[in-house]
């Protein structure tokens, strides 16, 4: 009776053993599960981090900057504007001779050699000279309808010139300068010169040329009896009166 009651207690206890190892496994795979889900949502956050990367940067170079409006497509390397290129100036060349400049082109700017060859660094030719010396035809500036042109001395007024586009020269492309005043308001000079020879005693020409209190002072005294209108055909023919607005004669 006791072997068995022995024997009995054996079995017991072997069977609490196993069920002990049965639920210790079971606990482990729910840790283990519990573990790996939060690793492998991280992996993916990655993975779609890495993989739209690349989307963003491609979207940035593709990005066309505002100078290339400027550059005509596939046209010559050497004709384009200078804002489609860089080149390395040299300052120290001699005033007045032809100088030769190492150029490349900017970014998305599509130009081609004389055997329509892309190219993208090629040399340009052009006078040794500053901007601000160039002919007046390779420049536009600025005009004034505030100062007089027909004064004594000649009036001038500060203006803001611009280098065409296909004019190369060194240093800033836009500067100032004085130049003299050279705007019209629509006054012909012959017509003003016939008023003074047919109307000059009424005051005609210095009403037409805006001069309304010399117009009258013409028109009461009958043309300062004659010698008023004489003076002022000499004056308006020889150019010396013009029209009050400080205009050219057109």
């Amino acid at each position: 009776m006791a072997a068995l009651r022995a024997l009995r207690r054996l079995c017991s206890l072997a069977l609490f053993l196993s069920q002990l190892y049965v639920l210790s496994g079971r606990v482990g795979s729910l840790m283990t599960t519990k573990h790996s889900q939060p690793q492998s949502t991280f992996a993916k956050s990655l993975t779609s981090t890495s993989t739209n990367t690349p989307y963003f940067k491609a979207a940035e170079s593709t990005e066309i900057p505002p100078y290339v409006t400027k550059c005509p497509s596939n046209g010559l390397c050497s004709r384009l504007p200078p804002d489609c290129m860089t080149c390395n100036t040299n300052y120290s060349c001699i005033y007045g001779k032809p100088a030769t400049f190492d150029c490349k082109v900017k970014p998305h700017v599509h130009c081609v050699d004389q055997n329509n060859y892309e190219q993208e660094n090629f040399t340009i030719n052009m006078t040794c000279q500053f901007c601000w010396q160039l002919a007046t035809t390779d420049y536009v500036c600025t005009n004034s309808t505030n100062c007089m042109t027909v004064s004594c001395p000649r009036q001038r007024y500060n203006a803001t010139c611009t280098v065409r586009d296909h004019i190369h020269c060194l240093g800033n492309r836009v500067f100032p300068k004085m130049l003299y005043c050279n705007w019209t308001g629509g006054y012909k000079w012959s017509t003003a010169l016939a008023l003074s020879i047919t109307l000059g005693g009424f005051g005609a020409d210095r009403f037409y040329l805006g001069q309304w209190r010399e117009g009258l002072g013409k028109l009461f005294s009958f043309g300062g009896l004659g010698i008023w209108t004489l003076i002022d055909v000499l004056l308006i023919g020889v150019g010396y009166v013009g029209p009050a607005d400080g205009s050219l004669y057109i």
